[in-house]
């Protein structure tokens, strides 16, 4: 009896210890050091110089990614794996920025004519060498999993004119309201989003993922649905809400600015 016990212990032990979520304390820190709030809070730079000095603390983190194991991965919650994927595309990024800074003015420097710096293979991940793309379009958007256009607003590409890198790591337990403020920060933000003359002037962004706005998150068919959503974050009234969502207020997308996020 005791033996089956100790058994069923142990059993319950290894079963909870594999599914427990990822540890991003690591990240966290690192994010709370070298981030810092510009805009009025609606948006972030990186120290880039202060990152590199934490260079020996980044690599362990990003290994501690490294070794998890696929199965690991699929025994995880949905919103923590979400969270997993997201803080390995931010971290690597800035990785990515840092083989070459300070001689770079845009993370488009580290690509080329025929490739891209986000179809680079570099991240070993689940025991395969992926590209920022793989993470982004493959295991997140591509997976059908997740159906989460908030993403776009967590996953950061260096850039000004991308939405904010997070001063806090993301956590499958905080996860929507995490995602939830990311948004709403980066739509208050009148140089990528504003109405203008009658017309709803946003991020390129929402002209490149289109289809991610209009897949039912939240009851939201179509772009003009979801930027309803958000309407106060947008500064519209009720009544420009719900001309928005009946689609007639027109939408145009501003040009985007690849100038690395720097401090």
């Amino acid at each position: 009896m005791l033996l089956r016990l100790l058994l069923a212990f142990v059993t319950l032990t290894v079963s909870s210890s594999a599914s427990a979520a990822h540890d991003h304390s690591g990240w966290d820190n690192l994010l709370k050091r070298n981030v810092v709030s510009v805009g009025g809070g609606s948006s972030t730079a990186v120290n880039y110089g202060k990152f590199q000095k934490d260079r020996t603390r980044l690599k362990t983190y990003l290994n501690s990614l490294s070794s998890v194991t696929r199965a690991q991965f699929n025994g995880w919650s949905r919103d923590d794996q979400l969270a997993f994927l997201i803080n390995a595309y931010n971290a690597w990024t800035v990785e990515l920025v840092l083989t070459k800074y300070p001689d770079l003015k845009s993370i488009k420097d580290l690509g080329s004519i025929i490739r891209s710096p986000w179809k680079k293979s570099f991240i070993p991940l689940f025991g395969k060498t992926v590209s920022l793309d793989n993470i982004e379009h493959d295991m997140i958007r591509g997976s059908g999993k997740y159906n989460e256009p908030r993403i776009h607003f967590a996953v950061n590409c260096a850039s000004i004119g991308c939405p904010a890198l997070a001063r806090s790591a993301y956590r499958g337990d905080k996860l929507s309201a995490q995602l939830n403020t990311a948004t709403k920060s980066f739509l208050r933000d009148r140089s990528r989003n504003r109405l203008r003359g009658g017309r709803l002037e946003v991020s390129s962004i929402f002209k490149w993922y289109r289809g991610d706005f209009g897949k039912g998150w939240r009851g939201a068919n179509n772009l003009n649905q979801f930027l309803a959503i958000y309407a106060n974050a947008l500064g519209l009234n009720k009544g420009q809400q719900a001309q928005l969502k009946q689609g007639k207020i027109k939408v145009s997308f501003l040009s985007y600015d690849w100038k690395l996020n720097r401090t």
